[in-house]
């Protein structure tokens, strides 16, 4: 949760780039950001794999109006509709994006490759047949930043009675590099997300943030398995939450042009 998912980003920039917010060679650039290429394998009229402006472009003609994020967990197909083996696919990646207006999905597989030091990533995503139905457990924007709001009150103080919060030079710079980012006034999402998709996001992350800490920072003051088990119960909900919400952020735009059009 500490980075953006690449579903996240393909979604948010192919949105941009759908409505002609963006050129292909910026959505593109976005997209791959410190990968060093993405592909697109299994396209409909492809033999082999292709290039993200290719397949961006194809998806178009193919029906795809927009693109919505899945970040799927055990136990919870957040974003999913089906059928098994896409499903099975996204939740094995942990994420996945799922074409609105053509019943497509796409799911990442991360390769790293080169000497220590000089590891490079390329990511194949595999277009595989979806069905038309609504995403599931996907909430409205103004549920996600209410949902939030208590979400990082719980989390705060799950951090706090478990000797977590502040716990050391490692939880310190985690959260130091957290308020760099935000104070260098990144780009969270690309043209045309509503400024409540950006605060919702943001907030996402930050519940993320925290809960990873609480599992990162060794056992704090949990030293007894039932305490360890109460620390995971107690945190589960809050990143349902903080996922959740993410997906929310990304998909708004297309929830937002879906309701336009009834």
């Amino acid at each position: 949760m500490l980075s953006e998912p690449r579903s996240g980003r393909l979604a948010a920039w192919g949105n941009a780039l759908f409505v002609g917010l963006i050129s292909p060679d910026d959505a593109v650039l976005a997209i791959v950001g410190e990968d060093a290429v993405h592909r697109v394998e299994g396209l409909p009229g492809e033999s082999a794999p292709v290039g993200l402006t290719l397949a961006l472009g194809r998806l178009r003609r193919l029906g795809a109006t927009g693109l919505r994020v899945a970040l799927p967990a055990p136990g919870h197909p957040l974003g999913l509709s089906g059928p098994p083996e896409f499903n099975a696919r996204a939740l094995e990646a942990e994420e996945a994006v799922v074409c609105h207006g053509a019943a497509l999905g796409l799911v990442p597989e991360v390769y790293e490759a080169g000497p220590d030091g000089d590891v490079h990533v390329e990511v194949v995503w595999h277009c595989l047949p979806v069905r038309e139905a609504p995403p599931a457990d996907v909430p409205s924007l103004g549920e996600a930043e209410r949902e939030l709001a208590e979400a990082l009150r719980e989390a705060t103080e799950v951090l706090s009675r478990l000797d977590v919060a502040g716990s050391g030079p490692v939880a310190e710079a985690a959260l130091d590099a957290y308020r760099a980012r935000a104070e260098r006034g990144r780009e969270v999402l690309a043209p045309g997300y509503p400024p409540r998709a950006v605060r919702v996001l943001e907030l996402a992350q930050r519940v993320g943030l925290l809960v990873s800490l609480a599992y990162e920072n060794g056992h704090g003051g949990a030293v007894s398995a039932s305490e360890m088990g109460a620390r995971g119960a107690a945190l589960r909900p809050v990143e349902r939450t903080a996922r959740r919400a993410q997906v929310a952020a990304y998909n708004s735009v297309v929830e937002e042009r879906e309701r336009g059009m009834r």
